[in-house]
């Protein structure tokens, strides 16, 4: 599948921001290609185009796989594995949200958690240290139930409520308004 210039670019700077995104950027790259693929496509096919090892291609899928993004297909008279991703950008960003809250964050908050019992009785800590951590750990925990509550709406009613998000902001004021 020969890559027009404009999808090329696309490519290539989707592996660039997966770097930024702590992503290697061949799974970026290949996410990207299969998101812009309107057919399924098979692991020889992604290396092929992306001018990859077969090995890492193999190793990026898997990832991808891991991560709910992408999924096995088969087509009829191929006996080899083809590659779909998610298509809705909704989708797409649920799943990937939801896994770094998983991976990331679900963690963090365990340590956490754990740093502000042991801080109770940890004589050699000060207590502007120990508010500091419990800073850190209110936010991140107001931070979770804020995705909890807003992860299972609709894409539709998500999409409205981030469109009211200038108005929202405008009615509550600015902190400088409200000092």
């Amino acid at each position: 599948m020969p890559l027009s210039p404009t999808e090329q670019k696309y490519i290539l700077h989707w592996g660039e921001m997966g770097t930024r995104w702590g992503v290697n950027r061949t799974v970026a790259q290949i996410h990207a290609l299969l998101f812009l693929a309107n057919a399924p496509l098979h692991a020889e096919h992604i290396a092929e185009t992306l001018n990859v090892a077969r090995s890492n291609v193999s190793n990026s899928l898997k990832e991808l796989q891991s991560w709910g993004l992408v999924k096995v297909t088969h087509v009829l008279g191929d006996r080899r594995d083809h590659f779909v991703a998610l298509q809705d950008v909704w989708e797409i960003f649920r799943v990937i949200v939801e896994e770094r809250k998983r991976r990331e964050i679900d963690p963090t908050l365990s340590l956490l958690r754990e740093c502000a019992i042991e801080a109770e009785d940890d004589r050699h800590m000060e207590e502007a240290t120990r508010r500091k951590m419990a800073d850190v750990l209110g936010f991140l925990e107001m931070l979770a139930a804020s995705y909890d509550d807003y992860k299972h709406l609709q894409p539709a009613t998500l999409k409205r409520f981030l469109t009211m998000g200038g108005k929202v902001a405008r009615l509550l004021g600015t902190d400088k308004e409200q000092a």
